[in-house]
């Protein structure tokens, strides 16, 4: 009899996200790889886009594949895909406002599928001016908000991530590790920022659902022994 009282108290104790398990750092280390590897891939095929469109030029001496070309970006594509798909859950849960809008995989490639449509559209469809693609791609990106995320946590990490990425890409055109074609954001294109958005949010909604996924096996886990 006190067994069966003590079972539904695991689900609470666990949330929506994993919080106590005894190989809590293995399981962070595994979610950071996969994160990474995501964001390595998501980089190298948007990064091609942008190429392809000569919306981003690299030394010529240093683009000769995709592979070859800009190695560094990749690395760190992957690397801050990693922090932002753990930190989304863990500011979930710190904030004590666990994230359950749409939580379910065929979303999150959903989002995945939109997000990549964003940067295509940015490389591929042409508009009369930069203020005018800025404004569609910012109404895209929130509206990527508002379909798979709606939390305030959400939004204010997009923004913050939005802001820092901007100011690191702006650096490193000044320091001619690249450059923009045509910059009218100081040294970067205006819409930057909304791709950012959206990629922080993306990479939030597969963090949270990796962190949940987790969770349910510990669960289930539990509740069989």
């Amino acid at each position: 009899m006190a067994e069966n009282d003590a079972m539904p108290t695991l689900p609470k104790k666990c949330g929506p996200y994993i919080s106590s398990v005894t190989s809590r750092g293995m399981n962070l280390v595994i979610r950071g790889i996969v994160l990474f590897f995501i964001g390595v891939f998501l980089a190298l095929v948007l990064n091609l886009l942008q190429i392809q469109r000569n919306v981003t030029l690299f030394p010529p001496d240093v683009i000769t594949s995709i592979f070859s070309s800009a190695w560094w970006v990749p690395p760190c594509c992957g690397t801050a895909s990693a922090v932002i798909g753990l930190l989304y859950p863990c500011m979930d849960r710190h904030l004590g406002e666990p994230h359950k809008f749409k939580r379910e995989w065929s979303s999150v490639m959903r989002c995945v599928a939109v997000f990549v449509g964003i940067n295509h559209a940015s490389a591929k469809v042409n508009f009369a001016n930069n203020i005018q693609l800025s404004l569609t791609l910012a109404a895209l990106s929130i509206g990527l908000w508002w379909t798979f995320d709606r939390s305030r946590s959400g939004f204010g990490l997009g923004i913050g991530i939005a802001f820092l990425a901007t100011l690191v890409s702006q650096l490193l055109v000044y320091n001619g590790v690249y450059q923009y074609t045509s910059p009218d954001f100081l040294y970067v294109r205006s819409w930057l920022p909304c791709i950012f958005f959206a990629g922080g949010i993306t990479m939030g909604n597969i963090g949270r659902q990796l962190a949940m996924y987790e969770c349910k096996v510990i669960a289930e886990k539990s509740h069989e022994d």
